[in-house]
């Protein structure tokens, strides 16, 4: 327990929970087994459940996607891949998902959730990623039990059913566990609680996985999903719920504050994703598939090029920066549109800087940053030297030194506290 106690990772650690978030990674749409209680959805953004995530991104989608909401938010500090289908079902899009990640941000702590099938094959790749913590969906220890749980499972192009389909999986998940344990990974078990079907063998469940060496376990009442083959079936009540984790904590340390998390959830557990991470995911998803035009760029508001020192409203000409192996450089200057025009000039602007991935300047209007912010486009009001603030923002470091300084005051109701006749 103690092993747990001292991470970073909030779903093994609830000590942490309040301080230390992370964001799941929706990169892996394939499963490659039935559960009888599973229905996935890839656009609903109404539910909150395992399995359920508002789109599917490209590996180099969901990297770019952690990167920026890891500069804006450095307490999310781990990077989890939970589906929407089974992360080792989808193997290449997981492991190029790690290695760009690992690539830049190589202190990054990972997570992986998966249901055991392929766990096995890919455990050693996953090691010599840095992969050190694990979520194992395990909800039987004997075939009996497991046949009616699962409603096939598929391994290397051939379909099983029944005890076999059961008898396969769960002799995948045990190796799988046993290597993960020995490799010095911090190992999870999920276990479903369905009444009546596996309610009196969650006990057995514990007790083998303790054996193994497993840390902790998630015993997580049944989701009834209409369109499910367990649809129909009723939820655990809380003393149904109680009794099934007593009996389990005889053998294994007991997860007890679960979110029961999206497979695209992000932030702290057990907090709604905020509308501002939902719009820029909404965002990501509809950048090209492989990055290859990603924004490289950055706006200033400046008067000489030295300092961002103007209000987006003052502001007559963009300096532009750009970064790359040579490090950051001035790249150009860019004319702003005139002044007026209401809307249309914020999408003049997010026209000319489609290129920028951020916008820095000393304080804008609500309705140009509303504008400019569906675009894509990052905004961050900040004042000091350029050089200063770029490279805090280029390495991933919080720019709150940077912070806009009391001496500038926003006009009431409009964020912007320049001439009051640029932000129309």
């Amino acid at each position: 327990m103690a092993r747990v106690e001292s991470t970073n990772h909030p779903c093994f650690n609830s000590r942490v929970k309040h301080r230390s978030g992370r964001v799941h990674l929706p990169v892996a749409p394939k499963c490659n087994i039935q559960c009888n209680y599973c229905y996935r959805k890839y656009d609903c953004v109404n539910e909150s459940r395992p399995g359920v995530s508002s789109t599917v991104l490209s590996p180099e989608q969901a990297a770019f996607y952690f990167f920026e909401l890891k500069r804006e938010n450095p307490w999310m500090e781990v990077a989890g891949i939970a589906g929407p289908g089974d992360a080792l079902a989808n193997p290449e899009q997981t492991l190029e998902t790690m290695r760009l990640i690992r690539e830049k941000l190589p202190e990054t702590t990972f997570c992986l959730s998966t249901n055991g099938l392929m766990l096995d094959e890919y455990i050693e790749e996953l090691h010599e990623l840095g992969l050190r913590f694990l979520t194992v969906t395990m909800n039987a220890v004997d075939p009996e039990v497991g046949k009616d749980i699962y409603g096939w499972v598929r391994y290397r192009k051939r379909g099983y059913r029944g005890i076999e389909a059961a008898s396969l999986l769960l002799e995948k998940q045990l190796s799988g566990l046993e290597k993960a344990v020995k490799l010095g990974w911090h190992v999870k078990v999920n276990t479903i609680i369905i009444p009546g079907v596996n309610d009196g063998h969650i006990e057995e469940v514990a007790r083998t996985v303790a054996g193994l060496g497993v840390e902790i376990q998630n015993c997580l009442p049944l989701i009834p999903v209409k369109e499910s083959a367990f649809g129909e079936l009723r939820a655990p009540d809380a003393q149904m719920t109680k009794t099934v984790r007593a009996k389990a904590s005889s053998y294994v340390h007991q997860m007890m504050h679960c979110g029961r998390c999206r497979s695209d959830a992000a932030g702290l557990v057990g907090k709604k994703t905020s509308d501002q991470v939902i719009d820029f995911l909404s965002y990501v998803r509809n950048l090209p598939k492989d990055m290859a035009e990603e924004r490289k760029h950055f706006a200033v508001s400046s008067q000489e090029g030295l300092l961002v020192n103007l209000h987006l409203g003052e502001t007559r000409s963009f300096h532009i920066y750009t970064a790359d192996s040579k490090g950051i450089r001035f790249l150009e200057k860019r004319t702003a549109p005139a002044a007026g025009n209401g809307d249309a000039r914020w999408e003049e602007l997010a026209g000319l800087l489609s290129d920028c991935r951020a916008l820095f300047t000393v304080s804008i209007g609500g309705r140009p940053e509303e504008v400019l912010a569906s675009s894509g486009l990052q905004v961050y009001k900040v004042q000091g030297l350029i050089s200063g603030i770029l490279e805090a923002y280029n390495q991933g470091e919080g720019l709150k030194q940077y912070a806009r300084l009391p001496g500038f005051r926003a006009g009431k109701g409009s964020g912007c506290g320049g001439t009051a006749m640029g932000c129309m």
